[in-house]
């Protein structure tokens, strides 16, 4: 559910494609600022059976609501029939809940697999996390920056100023990987809506550039991913 609810900070709806290995959604925002990139393995399940590949276009928030029904012990099922999706709660007593799909187009998505990125770090949540609530008392973006050894993310206001900085073998930086010095700026809004998936990982990978394009990903063992790519907010003073 926190990756539903995650998701629903940004898009507030989308066509999942459920087939045999699982279930997907890719969707960028209404302003094509950001995409979702979502993933959750088969083998999540304790039981799953698909047939073919099914895209199912669902409201965001209506699916949110009635995951947030699940309660502890429940076991939640999932089924498809005419055109609608049936969500079954099994606990002391059974629930069920019944959701009309959408007919929604898949809207293009911005290829963001082709990007490339001279940056990789990977940090605990946490530490993003703070960044960024640093960061949103004194601006409404936040730098990301690297070169060489070091990891950095900075805002700055026009007197104040905040800055996160993180050395190669800090507990706090798990990996860093830079081919070439860089750094970008992003929004901090999208940012503080997509650092709450940090609930799903013990990690985030961050991947940017120079003036680049920023992707984000957390992973929960390898059972579900999501992930997000946030265009940089460019300025000529950058």
């Amino acid at each position: 559910m926190n990756s539903i609810s995650t998701i629903g900070e940004l898009i507030d709806e989308g066509v999942f494609i459920v087939s045999s290995d699982g279930i997907r959604l890719s969707a960028a925002d209404r302003a094509m600022v950001a995409v979702v990139n979502f993933h959750i393995s088969s083998s999540a399940f304790s039981e799953f059976d698909a047939d073919g590949e099914h895209k199912i276009g669902l409201n965001i928030t209506n699916l949110l609501s009635v995951l947030k029904r699940v309660t502890t012990g429940d076991t939640l099922s999932l089924a498809l029939y005419d055109s609608k999706l049936e969500i079954t709660l099994q606990g002391t007593y059974k629930r069920k809940f019944v959701i009309p799909l959408l007919d929604l187009g898949q809207d293009e998505i911005p290829p963001v697999d082709q990007l490339n990125f001279p940056v990789i770090a990977e940090v605990k949540p946490q530490i993003l996390e703070s960044g960024i609530e640093d960061a949103d008392i004194i601006s409404d973006a936040v730098l990301f920056e690297s070169m060489g050894e070091k990891f950095m993310m900075r805002a700055e206001g026009d007197v104040s100023k905040a800055e996160l900085e993180l050395e190669r073998g800090n507990q706090n930086l798990l990996n860093l990987e830079v081919e070439s010095a860089a750094r970008s700026r992003y929004p901090i809004d999208y940012l503080k809506k997509m650092v709450k998936a940090a609930k799903i990982s013990d990690k985030v990978t961050i991947k940017f550039g120079q003036d680049y394009p920023m992707k984000m990903e957390f992973k929960s063992g390898d059972k579900a991913s999501l992930s997000f790519v946030l265009a940089p907010r460019v300025s000529d003073n950058d």
